[in-house]
């Protein structure tokens, strides 16, 4: 059985978590412009998309494949992928996965630019829709003092 393994989607490689998605009959897209991150078992069994927004990073895109939920996927994929991040690294979801978030440290408690403020406000009028962020901010050790 191949090992699963996290790791940055190559550019050429992006059509590949697109067929993902729709395999799974699954509505998401990989946003151009954004770094795309996948966990593979020889395939693609999960992915997420990071798109650079004023202050951070908007999380998209976070699919695992039905075989493979229930062991903790996302939440290892998601913090691979933001481990590198500066500044904020936000989402929009529906608020049943409030707890998901939180147990991998997104709160509600966050600042959204007006870019993501703006899709909020368009996504509620079809569906319930929370905002996290997770702080992914590099202080400086003279910041401790």
């Amino acid at each position: 059985m191949p090992e699963l393994h996290i790791e940055p989607l190559a550019e050429p490689l992006w059509p590949l978590l697109n067929k993902f998605y729709r395999s799974h009959n699954s509505p998401m897209k990989a946003l151009k412009g954004g770094r795309l991150w996948v966990a593979r078992e020889g395939e693609i069994v999960a992915g997420l998309c990071l798109t650079p927004v004023v202050g951070g990073q908007w999380l998209t895109g976070v699919f695992v494949a039905p075989a493979y939920r229930g062991r903790g996927l996302a939440a290892r994929l998601i913090l691979t992928a933001v481990a590198a991040c500066e500044g904020t690294v936000w989402l929009l979801c529906h608020p049943d996965l409030e707890g998901l978030y939180q147990r991998m440290g997104f709160t509600q408690d966050t600042l959204l630019p007006q870019s993501l403020s703006e899709r909020l406000v368009r996504y509620k009028r079809n569906k319930p829709m929370i905002a996290m962020g997770l702080d992914r901010l590099v202080r400086s050790t003279s910041d401790n003092v």
